[in-house]
């Protein structure tokens, strides 16, 4: 297939440009860099069969030549990038997401957009399945990711009703790997940083609050699993093993091998008390569960983080909330 992959540079972006490529896709990846890492596909360049251009998908989402499928991942997805760029988050869930709905109908392309958890906001049936409605605060300071993504699943299931047009919908769980951030905010990248830092690792509340970690490589199984259906769901994908902050950090200390300590502060507004997916439609659908334990992940993860000297101290930034 030529595949269109909007957000391609990014963490998750660059993980399914290079399945695609795998398996002998051609792809084509597009991203503002806004978010993104030009380094995250520079291994990709030299690649038969794929194509980088810089471009920002609120804009006309103009590609010539056939187009087989589209994989709609453009959007800032961790708490400093969306608080930073609030209105940018709320006008790609938006605009960027209907240019790319325009292309993939256009193309008569396969559309699959990458939503979120968060969609179920701080939940108050646990734990989730996709027939939930959500627990999500409007005017709240995690509203403009989470409403971009409810209003991206509501106009691409539009499209789909009144344009027949070939969408399906996954939502993401928190999922990690190499390529993240250091600085991310989000909850792994930040315990490795520090604890590969000999900081203490920042814990929000008193780490009772809950998460499911899916690795990145099962994740993106998913995702090209559900590319190659016609099936509309929503799908939840992610790890159904939940853990909470307070185990995970241990787990960071024990992959490290680091002697940081705990340190405890006030938690986020609207911070999720608990996040569990319900994965039985994807199993049943799209024949696909995670294989990977999170202790092999966050062995691969550290020790991605240990070859990038500014996965440590090196261009330190202030402390963000973390509770993804």
């Amino acid at each position: 297939m030529h595949v269109v992959v909007t957000g391609g540079a990014g963490f998750l972006g660059s993980h399914l440009c290079e399945a695609l490529l795998e398996r002998g896709d051609r792809v084509l990846c597009v991203d503002d860099y806004s978010t993104g890492d030009p380094q995250n596909t520079a291994h990709l360049g030299a690649r038969p069969g794929f194509t980088l251009i810089r471009a920002d998908v609120t804009a006309a989402l103009d590609i010539p030549g056939p187009v087989d499928a589209v994989a709609h991942l453009a959007s800032p997805a961790s708490p400093p990038d969306y608080h930073r760029r609030p209105l940018a988050t709320l006008a790609v869930g938006s605009r960027g997401t209907e240019n790319a709905l325009r292309l993939a109908v256009r193309h008569r392309a396969r559309f699959v957009l990458a939503s979120t958890s968060e969609v179920y906001g701080d939940p108050l049936v646990h734990p989730q399945r996709e027939d939930y409605w959500g627990n999500v605060n409007p005017v709240g300071p995690r509203s403009v990711y989470d409403e971009a993504k409810r209003f991206a699943e509501a106009l691409s299931t539009a499209y789909r009703r009144s344009l027949a047009a070939n969408v399906g919908i996954l939502r993401i769980f928190n999922t990690y790997g190499p390529r993240m951030r250091p600085h991310d905010g989000r909850v792994v990248s930040t315990f490795i940083r520090q604890a590969l830092d000999g900081e203490p690792l920042t814990i929000y509340g008193d780490g009772s609050q809950t998460r499911s970690f899916c690795y990145v490589d099962d994740l993106v199984r998913g995702m090209v699993a559900m590319l190659d259906s016609d099936l509309p769901g929503p799908f939840n994908l992610g790890n159904p093993s939940e853990r909470t902050v307070r185990q995970l950090a241990d787990l960071v200390l024990e992959a490290t091998g680091s002697s940081s300590g705990l340190e405890f502060c006030p938690l986020p507004v609207d911070d999720p008390a608990r996040r569990r997916p319900v994965i039985t439609r994807a199993q049943h659908r799209l024949g696909w569960f995670p294989l990977v334990p999170i202790e092999e992940g966050l062995r691969h993860t550290v020790g991605w983080f240990r070859s990038r000297a500014d996965g440590t101290a090196e261009g330190r930034t202030a402390r963000e909330p973390v509770g993804r």
